[in-house]
């Protein structure tokens, strides 16, 4: 991933030096085992933790050569250890080192997330305390629906990113594994206890059985659980996007002293932070298609995977991390313009009320065909001619011999729909 969207944290977990030092974290793990188990000398494994180091400019050139990149480590370890190194790598695969490395390397960036996940999620349900009786239209296909409140839509993202925070655990507890079973997976080398005392060791899960890799639904999991989670940080982005338009204006991004909005228009207020999550969601989802792709290995492994997993799953949990960043300040500092949201929900001289009126009528007897073409041919007046729905229905004789004028004033209370708000506040635990 390019700078501009990697952060500090998530930089370091993906360098090369980190890289590094988590092989020769899980080669001493399993060396230290083997140890204890009168396979190796303990004077040797002493060496071993004394002497053991690596250069990253000497791995690279030695790669040149043997142009496999778990040789030219080891070759380098071996250099600095002496004598000592051939008890390093011993019964083990390449893939050994590289799958149970990279799951503590996903495990790491997986907590990472989490935590920005939890933090997120708070941060939208505090929002949507401080906005529950903001009254907001709710709209359908774009087309005003019925009144809602923009603390209700808020409170429904919370709810979902509660729902995505608790399928990561999952996808970072089943990426959290690893393998220690040799070429094929057979454990012809290394007693299967090796690796379930080596993954103890690393606070990993020990694969339950393997061919030569970690099998790649795992990561498959992973990488599309990352693709979910985009898709609905994605779905608040584009809606903060539709509020900022122009002619809606009901809340937009905080537009700092300074700032540009266009080259050319200097009046200009763009929701650039929103537009860039709604393309890096697309990334994420792409990445998720290509892990799907590398679950179908030849036999007992190939590598066409590897060259891809060395670009989606750091990128894939940069973006992430990056999206989590910018969405939580986005919504953290987002200006809403309640008034004009009341503004936008009068547009229709009351026609959201329409349901009510429909309901009312239908308790008075009449038939749900009649009462809806009573409301319908009052409702296309009204918008047709732009003209006040209510007086419409008061004027309306079939309609006015069935509901009084105080019963039709009650159906355009727009305080009725926190009654079951406030209880859909409760269930989420939002208030008492």
């Amino acid at each position: 991933m390019i700078d501009r969207y990697t952060t500090p944290e998530m930089e370091k977990i993906w360098s090369e030096e980190n890289k590094f030092e988590t092989w020769k974290m899980v080669e001493i793990a399993v060396t230290e085992v083997l140890t204890e188990k009168g396979e190796v000398p303990k004077e040797a494994l002493q060496v071993i933790k004394e002497k053991a180091s690596f250069s990253i400019d000497r791995i690279l050139e030695i790669e040149q050569t043997t142009r496999h990149d778990v040789i030219a480590f080891l070759t380098n370890m071996a250099e600095n250890i002496g004598p000592e190194s051939r008890f390093i790598h011993m019964g083990m695969t390449s893939s050994d080192l590289l799958d149970t490395s990279l799951a503590l390397l996903c495990k790491e960036a997986g907590e990472l997330i989490l935590e920005k996940v939890k933090n997120f999620q708070n941060v939208l349900r505090d929002k949507a305390v401080l906005h529950r009786e903001s009254f907001q239209i709710g709209r359908s296909h774009g087309v005003h629906a019925e009144p809602i409140t923009f603390g209700f839509k808020l409170a429904l993202w919370s709810e979902e990113i509660g729902r995505h925070a608790d399928r990561w655990k999952r996808a970072v507890t089943s990426i959290s594994t690893g393998k220690i079973s040799g070429a094929v997976g057979t454990y012809q080398h290394l007693d299967p206890e090796i690796e379930e005392e080596v993954c103890e060791r690393l606070k990993l899960q020990p694969a339950s059985v393997s061919s030569q890799v970690v099998q790649r639904d795992h990561h498959a999991e992973y990488l599309t659980t990352l693709a979910n989670m985009a898709a609905s940080i994605e779905k608040i982005a584009v809606e903060i996007r539709h509020l900022q338009r122009t002619e809606v204006l009901e809340a937009e991004e905080y537009f700092k002293k300074g700032q540009k909005g266009s080259s050319a228009m200097p009046h200009k207020r763009n929701p650039i932070v929103a537009e860039r999550i709604t393309g890096m969601a697309r990334l994420l989802r792409g990445n998720a298609m290509v892990a799907m792709e590398n679950v179908a290995l030849w036999h007992e492994r190939d590598i066409s995977h590897s060259s891809v997993e060395r670009i989606i799953i750091p990128d894939s949990t940069t973006i992430m991390d990056y999206m989590l960043n910018k969405m939580t300040s986005l919504v953290e500092n987002l200006i809403v313009y309640p008034e004009k949201m009341r503004e936008n929900l009068d547009l229709t001289g009351g026609l959201i009320f329409s349901q009510e009126v429909l309901l009312a009528l239908v308790k008075k007897g009449v038939t749900r065909e009649d009462a809806y073409a009573m409301v319908q041919r009052n409702a296309m007046q009204a918008w047709e001619l732009k003209k006040d729905f209510r007086i419409l229905l008061k004027a309306d004789d079939q309609i006015a011999n069935l509901l009084n004028t105080e019963e039709i004033d009650a159906l355009f209370n727009l305080n009725k729909i926190m009654k079951n708000i406030n209880k859909i506040y409760k269930r989420l635990g939002l208030m008492k």
